[in-house]
Formats: C-alpha cells, structure tokens, sequence
C-alpha cells in the first residue's frame, strides 16, 4: 500500500482529529431519511400514541426496537448517529433509565426537541439536551448511579432523521462502580429481560469490534428469550480498531443473529454528522479490509433503513393482534365492572340494597338449613346442611349406644344386684325397691349427660358457620354492613346456642329429679325384657353360664339389663330453632346492630365503599379509559390503513 493511501486511511479511523477532514474532500453522504417514512409514519405515531397512554400496563405488548449492549459497547455513539444529536457521556453507566427514543423527520428546518417524564413535558435544545437528559435522569432515579424502571422520552424533530422509536436501556456492567448498589448487574439484567422477553420486541444489540461476539453478556441475554435470533439485528462498532477477522465474525455468525449485522463507524471528536457519513462512507469503500463487507451491511444509513423496515414490518404483523387484546381487555375491564356493586348515592339506595341483601340471606338459609338444598353452593360441602346434619345425628346416636353407661353386657347385673342388697329394707314383695331404681337411673343420666349437650353445641357451631358464610358472601362488597352483620349474627348464634344448651341441661335435670318415665321406647323395651325375666332367671340360677343370649341384647357377661333409651327427640326441637332464628330473629338482629350505636351512622354507613373496591373500582375506570382511548387510536390508523 502507497504511502498516500495508508495516510488516507489514518485520517479516516476512529481517533483522528478534524484537520484531517479538512485536507481530504468529503464524499457527499445520502439522506438517511427514506420515502419508506411516509408509509410507516402514521403506523409509527399510533403506536407511540399507546406508548404514551400506557396500554403497556394492561398486558399490551407492543411492537418495540429494544437496545442493549455491554458497557462502552458504543450504544450511545449509534443512538447519537441515528438522531443527529449528543447524549450524556461520561465514566459508568451514563442511561440510568428506560430511554424512549422517538425519532421523527421534520421538515422544517428549526429542530424540536422534547423531553417527558414523571407526567411533565419539557422543550429542550440541540446545545442543552445533554444536561437536560442528565437532570431528568436525577429526578426520577436519584442524583446517584442507580437505576430507575420509571422511563424518560425523549422526542426528536429533525430534518434527515429516520422515523423510528427505540427504548434505550442501561449498558450492562458486571462490577458496581462507587455509589453503585451491589446487584447493579442483577437490576440491569431484570430491566433488559423485562424490555426483550415480549415477542413483539426486536432487539438491536450493539457489539464492539474489539471483543469476541461469544462472549458478550448481552449476546447471552437475548439468545435467552431469542435463541433463534429471529428478531435480533446487531451493530458492530470500532470497526477500524479491529478490522482484521470482522468480515468472518459477521458472515459465520456463530452467535444467531436472525436479522442479520451492520458495520459502522460513528462519529468522533468534532466531525459534524454529515462529515462523519461521508468519513465512514469512504472508509468502507477503501479499506483493504473492511471494503470487503458487503455494502448492504455498513454504514448509519443502512442501518436506519433496516431499522425502519423492520419497525413497518413488526407493526403490520402485530398491529391486528392489538387491535383484538385491545378489545378483549375492554370487554373483560366492563365485565368486571358491570358485576361490582352499584355505588350508593342515597340513603334510600342504601336501604334498598339493604333489604335486598336480608331478603337474599334469608332465601339462602331457608334453602341451606330448612329445605336441604344446595344449589348456590354445589362444591362446597360443608354447605350441604341436611347430610351434614344427618351424620352429627348418626355420630350423636353411636356416641350414645357406645358409651359405657349404654352397653348392656358390661358388668352384667352386678351393678343391680350391689345397689339391691344396699337397698334392703321392708318392701311389698317382687317390687323393685324405689330408692334402688332411683340410684341406677340418676347414675345412668349422670353419665350421659355431657353427650346431648355437646351435641347440641356442635350442631349451632356447624349453623353458625352456614348462617355467617352465607351473610359475608352478601354483603362482601359492602364493607360497613359486612362488619355490622358479622357481629349481629355471631350474637344471635350465641344467644340461640345458649338457650338450646340450657334447655338441654334442663331435660337432663329433670331425668335426674323424677324416678318414673312416659317414654314409649323405654316402656316398651321393659315389657320385653320382663318377659325374658323367668328363663333369664332359670339359666341364671340353674346352669353356670358366663354368657347368657338375652333376645335383643345377644350374650352377655354380667351387666346392666335395662338399656337407657336414645335421647334424640331434641333434633325436631332444633328445627323449630333454626326456623325461628332464619324467619323471624335473624333480621331484627342485623337491623338492630345497623342502627345501633356501635356501627356510628347506620344505614348511610353503607355509602362508604371499603378501601379496596374503592381502589378497584377507580383502577378499572383508569383501565377502561385507557383502553377505549387506545381503541380510538388504532380505528383511526385501521381507517387509514383501508383508505
């Protein structure tokens, strides 16, 4: 190579200074700017129209060129030939947040430059957009080296530039710098995989010349989400500072680059943009190397055609998916609200409402606990109040006939014959002595008494836990009277479970204090086994028999004779309980409670939404908003389309 060649090509490399630009003749650089920018223009503003009203939030993903690269990979250099302006530089990671890249050909000549962050909107310049961007960068993530997830826009007009909108994302760095937080790597990584996970995201990743592709940390991530590399375009920087190899790194592809890589060279030191294109422009074509890399695979302009093709394209392919997540999300944000409460605005709606809510509790109950059905609540089955009722009987009568008080065959007789001869005295002949009958009996109910009572306390707890299922299923979108009706019915259930209890109590006292009984079961049973009383005696007496088959007992040892008879007339009686308590003092209760001074305000109370319909209500209002807005947005560009 002469020597006035290889001074050409030191003058062109990254790291010259301008006077070299001013010895050589510049080569007029195209327009960056495409006819292609009239078509995808509308597409492109609808899109950062949705960007902007945040339809990201309802699960939205929308078509978005993603760039990320290692830190001093030459990010900020491409962005910055993109958009034909400065962005902040300096040591550590300079894009501390989402950066919203929306780039726009104007045609005036007069440029407009526009940053928007935290709901705020300020015009900047071409001379100040740097410190600009830095200053709002330190409002939203702290005048530190933290990052943010809340992102910045930044708007560029300017004649020239291509029409594109990419989001910026911080260069990764493994090693946290002073003032860094220690999993600096971990939040960058969380933030680019959120960015590039969506498969509407195309991923621009930027390679340095300088490293080996294989080993870049931002290679890895997007061959995580993007193994293929269906939807990854990368650009190599600092080729002229590693020229040699570069053609067979970007033609082998080892790394799955799907969309395919572009070669530039950025501008430097004090070269102005159109220097810089005309720079680079020459050195692809003159380079003993580099000019060996295809032409459709070099330069900022190139770059910028692809992007905006690519851009056209994922918009078109994804835009009628939008359109229908758009109004399925719509459907779904009315359906919900449709079915919450009606907010109450009057005391009359609120007693309206009230009564409905009563009126609907006692249907629940009357067909829950009365009528056994169980329609409302099919799954549930401590809901099904007849067959779990009818096993707590079934388990009250075993626990009953189980007992030892109730086994005839234990101790057969002795007991009797013991009482009997402690009970001797002048008696008329073959009756029983009164005394004797009265200690057996009071001994029998003694020890049984604990099982009716218990019975009856577990069967109020089963019906408070239907009654209170039932009133905080109906009044769960009123929190105020949910609160009011909780403590009416665990009231109520408590004063009906008391008086059953004492009720019981008092049946069993009175067993305890009469020594006759009308029982039809008992009076029955005696006759049959007195009938028994001449063979029982014979055997007993005439044969040394252990066991004796006494008929509707079956063999015995030695042990009771008389069986004490089932107490299980109760149940009818809790049925006339639990029909009074659904029809007539489940009502009273919650009124009185409502309107009492513990719930401070009554019925109005019921005008106060709990804080977190409240909160639900006001956030699928914003949604439904939101998304009628971003319908609005799409129809228009649909029409568009069409026309």
């Amino acid at each position: 190579m002469g020597a006035a060649k290889q001074t050409d090509l030191a003058c062109i490399s990254e790291g010259e200074g301008s006077s070299c630009v001013e010895q050589h003749a510049i080569i007029e650089a195209a327009p960056i700017v495409s006819s292609y920018n009239d078509k995808i223009r509308p597409l492109l503003d609808a899109v950062d129209k949705l960007r902007s009203l945040m339809v990201m939030e309802e699960g939205i993903q929308l078509p978005t060129i993603v760039v990320v690269g290692d830190q001093s990979s030459g990010k900020s250099s491409v962005l910055e030939s993109l958009a034909g302006i400065s962005l902040p530089r300096g040591q550590g990671i300079c894009t501390r947040v989402p950066l919203i890249m929306r780039l726009q050909h104007h045609s005036s000549p007069e440029p407009e430059f526009r940053l928007e962050y935290n709901g705020k909107v300020e015009h900047t310049d071409e001379v100040n957009i740097a410190d600009d961007i830095v200053n709002a960068t330190n409002v939203i993530a702290g005048g530190g080296k933290g990052i943010s997830n809340t992102p910045l826009t930044l708007l560029v007009k300017k004649n020239g530039v291509p029409d594109l909108t990419m989001v910026d994302l911080p260069g990764i760095t493994r090693v946290p710098v002073h003032g860094q937080p220690e999993d600096i790597y971990d939040q960058i990584k969380d933030m680019i995989m959120e960015y590039i996970k969506p498969e509407e995201s195309i991923i621009l990743n930027v390679l340095s010349a300088t490293v080996d592709f294989t080993t870049c940390e931002s290679i890895r991530m997007s061959q995580t989400v993007d193994k293929a590399g269906d939807r990854t375009l990368a650009v190599v920087t600092k080729v002229d500072k590693a020229p040699e190899g570069l053609l067979e790194k970007v033609t082998a592809d080892d790394v799955s680059i799907g969309l395919g890589y572009v070669c530039v060279r950025n501008r430097i030191g004090d070269e102005t943009y159109e220097e810089a294109r005309a720079i680079s422009q020459q050195l692809f074509q003159t380079h003993p190397l580099l000019s060996k890399i295809d032409k459709s695979m070099v330069g900022i302009p190139v770059l910028a055609q692809k992007l905006v093709q690519i851009q056209a394209s994922s918009i078109a392919r994804n835009l009628p998916d939008i359109v229908k997540k758009i109004n399925d999300k719509l459907g779904s944000c009315l359906l919900e609200l449709n079915k919450m409460p009606k907010k109450l605005s009057s005391v009359s709606e609120a007693m309206t409402t009230f009564m409905q809510i009563i009126g609907s509790s006692k249907e629940s109950l009357r067909k829950i606990l009365m009528r056994g059905e169980f329609d409302e609540f099919p799954d549930d089955k401590r809901m099904h109040c007849t067959a779990r009722l009818y096993e707590m009987l079934n388990q009250y009568s075993d626990q009953l006939q189980k007992c030892e008080e109730s086994d005839p065959k234990k101790n057969f007789l002795v007991e009797e014959i013991k009482i009997l001869e402690e009970a001797k005295g002048i008696s008329l002949p073959n009756f029983v002595p009164r005394n004797a009958f009265l200690v057996i009996l009071q001994g029998k109910v003694k020890g049984i008494s604990s099982i009716p009572v218990g019975f009856v306390e577990k069967v109020w707890s089963y019906i408070e836990e239907v009654v209170m299922s039932v009133l905080m299923h109906n009044t769960e979108d009123y929190y105020q009277l949910q609160v009011c009706t909780r403590r009416a019915g665990r009231n109520l259930i408590t004063r009906m479970k008391e008086r059953s209890v004492e009720w019981m109590m008092e049946i069993v006292e009175m067993e305890n204090l009469t020594d006759y009984t009308c029982n039809p079961e008992y009076v029955s049973e005696c006759s049959r086994l007195m009938g028994q009383q001449g063979t029982f005696i014979h055997l007993v007496l005439n044969k040394n028999h252990s066991k004796i088959d006494v008929e509707g007992i079956g063999e015995v040892e030695v042990g009771v004779l008389r069986q004490y008879p089932q107490v299980l007339s109760q149940a009818f009686d809790l049925k006339l309980s639990v029909s009074k308590l659904v029809n007539q003092e489940m009502e009273s209760e919650i009124v009185n409670e409502l309107m009492g001074p513990n719930c401070g305000g009554g019925i109005e109370k019921m005008l106060e939404e709990s804080p977190a319909v409240a909160i639900k209500r006001e956030k699928l209002i914003k949604s439904i908003k939101k998304l009628r807005d971003s319908k609005e947005v799409v129809a228009k560009i649909l029409d568009g389309v069409a026309t």
